[in-house]
């Protein structure tokens, strides 16, 4: 099915086409239309045309009214104050716009006018270190900004960018050859357990590491040997990457994502690049040798001490800096995935090394006005006490444990209700994994990304205010009234008056595809979420002041009050789904 114009570009047309008709020496004019607490819409561009023709903007208001005549969309249209026009919608055009929207599955979505290929870098986890609340952000963004992406038609290519490559490796790699058998283990092993032997692993090879100097010689001769791309030594580092990758599948599945494993190119996916990146940068005078090292200089990137700092792509010794692959990496996406678009869901403490990078790109041809890199900037995750979220003992915290704690009290939230609603002690523990890692996902979504945020766990599960455990309330609620009708259906009727609450309703529904072409166009997904909490509003006060239900009600009446209700139920299902958070049939 074609989308469905919302009601804002069918009155933005009609304005258009108004002016052009009242006004024709004004040529193409924009109405400047934005939705009004005063009115449905206001239109505030017949200021700027009287100012350019040199008329009385109420006067050219009035004309302009004139122009538009009866029709079955603007229902009111005031001129008011120097010349705005407040306008009123028909409750048929909202009614009618509605129902067009229900008969598509996109719910009236368009897909983007000129899609094209993005990659997005995020969820980047480190080979045998165990992720902790630090990764959560960068993890949750991304898996959001991918759902809504792929939704508007864009072409989505998932980057994971693990810390599969360096120096600690000399030492992991040699402590497992010289202690054989310390990754054997029984297949099925869960990721606790695979996290667990590379902890004990870790453990012992930086003890002995820090403790005897022939084995500190050895583990970076081995370094050497993995950088030179010995067999032995890749096949021994290739296990310690898919050990990790147990741990971290383990992690995702419980978050609620899906990470397929080609989507994993880590830092040594572009080892084979690094020497041409090097190369080309220096050939073109992008990149000079200083004092050994090849570096990128800046005019506007000063330290402390006001002198220059550079953007080191290869060091004095010859080994390459974070700078080479992320270069590399950019190459690669542009030159061979084809694509315009790079977005790095990346920490806001690293912004000044993304800079450099895409400045550097950009003057290597690598982006220009056709490819563009965005880094989606994060904050930090705090505690209540707003520091840094750490454990008691003041240790980063594990993702595992706060995901678990999180399910924890979902689960008990959910159970204090489950007799009333007759959960069973399956959908219990399945209901209370949904909404406790849709509270942490949303705690998280609902704030701007480049904020820092509070965890709060208490407040996160809460059934009031801004949570997500108020809008799967709210979808689940809808499910309930649709058992209860019975075999009485949504059905839409244009013919009828709205309420206050239902325009108010209706007039929210129609807008998700412009918040959605915004949160796509932005990448700011907590502006889905903030549009989702005020649908949850909206249904709220429709339920206070609208019975679905009513013996009262006439059978049109019922319909057309079971077609919202319907209608916002889907909203809230697909939105979240955006968001990556599951809404529960029955809670």
């Amino acid at each position: 099915m074609a989308s469905v114009p919302s009601l804002a570009s069918n009155v933005q047309q009609r304005l258009a086409d108004a002016l052009t008709a009242a006004l024709p020496e004004a040529g193409a004019a924009d109405p400047l239309l934005r939705r009004s607490d005063r009115a449905d819409f206001q239109a505030n561009g017949i200021l700027a045309l009287a100012k350019k023709l040199g008329g009385n903007p109420r006067e050219l208001a009035a004309k302009v009214v004139d122009a538009i005549g009866p029709n079955d969309v603007l229902g009111d249209i005031e001129v008011s104050g120097p010349g705005f026009l407040n306008i009123t919608i028909t409750d048929k055009a909202i009614t009618r716009t509605l129902a067009a929207r229900a008969a598509d599955d996109r719910l009236g979505v368009p897909f983007a006018a000129e899609p094209g290929t993005t990659v997005i870098d995020y969820a980047q986890p480190n080979v045998a270190k165990e992720m902790h609340v630090g990764h959560l952000r960068s993890a949750v963004i991304g898996d959001a900004m991918v759902q809504i992406l792929e939704f508007t038609g864009e072409k989505v290519v998932r980057r994971h960018h693990i810390g599969d490559w360096g120096t600690q490796f000399g030492m992991l790699i040699q402590y497992l050859i010289e202690h054989p058998h310390e990754l054997d283990h029984r297949d099925g092993v869960s990721g606790e357990e695979a996290m667990s032997n590379l902890n004990r692993l870790y453990k012992a090879s930086r003890t002995l590491f820090d403790s005897d100097e022939e084995f500190k010689d050895r583990a970076r001769r081995r370094v050497v040997d993995l950088q030179a791309g010995d067999e032995e030594t890749l096949a021994l580092w290739q296990k310690f990457v898919d050990e990790s990758k147990i741990y971290f599948y383990s992690v995702f599945e419980k978050l609620d994502m899906e990470i397929r494993d080609p989507d994993i190119v880590g830092e040594s996916g572009y080892n084979d690049m690094l020497d041409e990146t090097c190369r080309i940068l220096e050939e073109s005078g992008v990149a000079v040798r200083s004092e050994g090292a090849l570096c990128v200089f800046f005019d506007d990137v000063k330290g402390p001490d006001g002198n220059p700092v550079p953007l080191i792509v290869k060091k004095s010794n010859g080994g390459y800096g974070y700078a080479a692959t992320d270069l590399s990496a950019i190459r690669d996406r542009v030159q061979n995935l084809g694509a315009d678009t790079l977005v790095y869901v990346v920490d806001a403490r690293q912004s000044l090394h993304f800079k450099m990078v895409f400045e550097t790109a950009r003057r290597a041809g690598w982006l220009n006005d056709e490819v563009k890199a965005v880094q989606l900037a994060f904050g930090t995750v705090l505690g209540k006490d707003g520091k840094p979220f750490k454990t008691r003992e003041g240790e980063t915290v594990r993702l595992v444990d706060l995901l678990d704690e999180a399910i924890d009290r979902a689960t008990a939230v959910v159970r204090e209700k489950a007799e009333k609603v007759g959960l069973s002690e399956q959908e219990i523990v399945e209901n209370g994994r949904y909404v406790g890692v849709g509270a942490v996902k949303y705690a998280d979504l609902s704030t701007s990304a480049v904020r820092d945020y509070k965890f709060d766990l208490d407040q996160m599960v809460s059934l009031n205010g801004d949570t997500s455990v108020y809008l799967q309330y709210a979808y689940a609620r809808i499910q309930s009234i649709k058992r209860k009708a019975g075999d009485r259906s949504p059905v839409a009727h244009p013919e009828l008056a709205l309420a206050p609450a239902e325009r108010a309703l209706g007039l929210h529904l129609d807008q998700f595809g412009e918040v959605l072409a915004e949160v796509a166009s932005s990448y700011e997904p907590h502006k889905l979420a903030a549009y989702l909490y005020q649908l949850a509003s909206h249904l709220t006060t429709f339920y206070d002041q609208c019975h679905v239900l009513s013996a009262d009600n006439p059978p049109e009446v019922v319909e057309n009050r079971l077609f919202l209700v319907d209608l916002t139920g889907r909203t809230l299902h697909q939105g979240m789904a955006l968001l990556g958070i599951r809404t529960p049939e029955r809670l």
